[in-house]
């Protein structure tokens, strides 16, 4: 795997207590420090996607945000277990191969459901200080 310079940007529902977990569990898989975090309610989210000039898709999905592409829903999961440690990298070479048009149907089929088999927060997560230093308040630039 190429060593890229900047840092990606994983952007989520903040207030999704799955989305929550997620962010964890990428962050114990990632000991690189490779991917910074904000949630799509923040200024910085909103920021980065108006100087990529990407669309607003509201809470629909994850972002992921790969020297300056955006990636969306499975495509952006499978992006961010390629630049995990560990086994992650796997996943991606077992998947990538099947149809965007399949595996998006899987994505949209859980978040549809998130809030209700997940639950969430009336306000954004907001990370402990030992991880707070991964997370944007400014796009990078």
């Amino acid at each position: 795997m190429k060593a890229e310079h900047s840092p990606s940007v994983v952007l989520f529902d903040g207030v999704c207590n799955l989305c929550e977990k997620t962010v964890q569990w990428i962050i114990r898989n990632d000991p690189s420090g490779h991917f910074h975090f904000a949630s799509l309610q923040s200024a910085a989210a909103r920021s980065l996607l108006q100087l990529l000039q990407h669309e607003d898709d509201s809470l629909s999905s994850v972002l992921v945000v790969i020297d300056g592409k955006v990636h969306r829903k499975s495509e952006a999961a499978l992006q961010i277990c390629k630049r995990l440690g560990g086994a992650w990298p796997l996943l991606y070479y077992l998947l990538a191969w099947v149809p965007t048009s399949v595996t998006d149907k899987v994505y949209d089929y859980v978040g549809a459901r998130r809030y209700r088999w997940f639950g969430r927060k009336g306000e954004c997560w907001i990370p402990s200080p030992e991880i707070a230093a991964r997370f944007v308040d400014a796009p990078p630039g």
